[in-house]
């Protein structure tokens, strides 16, 4: 007898795969558009812990380093959870983890909203870490599950959800968190009870592939593997890494404290100056869909080295530019940088095509954990050397993308995926 929930035995969806790893199976674009609105929904909620900052501020008289801390416990959180739970799912599949996740999230969504002191913030946003540490291997081993043979534009689908979240932060700000202060995160239960419920949906589609036979690819042995590939793909890991690391530290300069700088530089109000991080979000959300297909048609490698170096003269001009011009760079350095999000998650897939949930949980939640310890170390240096010296500094960082021309291009990347 199945030792499966009982709730989850039953297939929703009469689509079969046509062989054992689902390589030849029809894309199911109801599945993916599902998931990639729960990850609006997750990420949104996650967004809202920046949004909620400047209140925060206020009302709990914190530091930079302070409001560092509350993003280091999110973001690390989730970066330490997702591989565990990744590694897990690629050896056991246990779909019933996608809704159990974001009953984490509604808790810590509760919590925040009534929070009056600082230990308790940082309680709330450990658990909204934890729902989206849970989410993230899950999802996407759910969006590879429906690609068919549409890899990169169901990680497209799936990842634009994430990011459209994401940019709805500052919106947040301006009207949710200004006018109506911490008490404003009550409504976000409602957006995880509706995630909760979609959740429940894919996880019994999610169990009827399993139970009808799907299976994800499996990597050959490392102990089989040639000595030379297997150094080659650890050195190819290691640089992708860094390029995550590169680009979650400068998202986290922007999107946690550009807004204070131009509420210093250029006197600002706090709710128009959510707007210019509304600009570069939303831009990058778009970039981030568009990135599959132009990874498709110039390579995979190549959009990696070029929208992290594309980035770079606009983000050492961003800070000496005046507010009109800012936005517009703002708009155009988002899209570029985003635009290599996707492409970077379905590259690290390839290099290890049987460990899906590991990998994603890697990258993905490698950049939730750098994202916080970039945002922890940028809010000391701002405490230290001040904002507008450390947006000037973080200008460089997009100069490494350079590292992506050691990445083995897109024909051996293919020769070792198909091995």
């Amino acid at each position: 007898m199945s030792d499966k929930p009982l709730s989850l035995r039953t297939p929703v969806s009469s689509t079969k795969p046509s062989k054992s790893s689902g390589t030849e199976q029809a894309t199911v674009y109801r599945i993916l558009l599902a998931i990639s609105f729960v990850h609006l929904f997750n990420d949104s909620i996650q967004a809202m812990i920046p949004a909620i900052f400047p209140i925060l501020k206020d009302n709990l008289l914190l530091t930079f380093t302070q409001i560092g801390w509350i993003s280091f416990a999110i973001n690390f959180t989730s970066s330490i959870i997702q591989p565990v739970i990744g590694y897990a799912a690629d050896r056991r599949p246990t779909p019933i983890l996608l809704p159990i996740g974001m009953c984490f999230t509604f808790a810590g969504v509760f919590i925040l909203a009534y929070a009056g002191n600082y230990i308790l913030v940082l309680f709330s946003v450990v658990l909204i870490g934890l729902g989206s540490a849970t989410f993230h291997p899950e999802g996407m081993r759910v969006a590879h599950m429906a690609a068919g043979m549409r890899k990169g534009l169901s990680q497209s689908i799936f990842q634009v959800g994430g990011n459209a979240g994401q940019s709805l932060a500052p919106l947040m700000t301006r009207y949710i968190f200004v006018p109506f202060g911490q008490i404003g995160a009550l409504g976000f239960t409602f957006v995880a009870a509706a995630g909760i419920i979609v959740q429940s949906y894919v996880a019994r589609w999610y169990q009827g592939m399993l139970d009808s036979g799907y299976t994800f690819k499996k990597r050959t042995t490392s102990r089989l593997m040639d000595p030379s590939k297997r150094k080659s793909i650890r050195n190819a890991t290691l640089i992708l890494v860094t390029l995550v690391f590169v680009r979650s530290w400068y998202g986290a300069a922007i999107s946690s404290y550009y807004a204070f700088y131009l509420m210093d530089a250029y006197k600002i109000s706090l709710d128009n100056a959510q707007i210019y991080i509304f600009l570069f979000l939303a831009s990058g959300a778009l970039g981030t869909f568009f990135g599959g297909p132009l990874a498709d048609r110039f390579g995979r490698r190549n959009l990696i080295m070029l929208s992290m170096i594309g980035t770079a003269p606009l983000a050492i001009i961003l800070p000496f530019a005046s507010p009109f011009w800012a936005g517009v760079l703002l708009v155009f350095g988002g899209f570029i940088l985003l635009s290599s999000f996707s492409v970077t998650v379905v590259y690290a897939q390839m290099l290890y095509p049987g460990n899906i949930g590991t990998v994603s949980g890697l990258i993905t939640g490698f950049a939730f954990g750098m994202g916080g310890i970039g945002s922890l170390a940028l809010g000391g240096l701002g405490d230290a050397w001040g904002i507008e010296n450390v947006m000037i500094a973080v200008g460089f960082l997009p100069l490494l993308g350079l590292l992506a021309l050691l990445l083995p291009g897109d024909a051996q990347l293919n020769k070792w995926s198909a091995e």
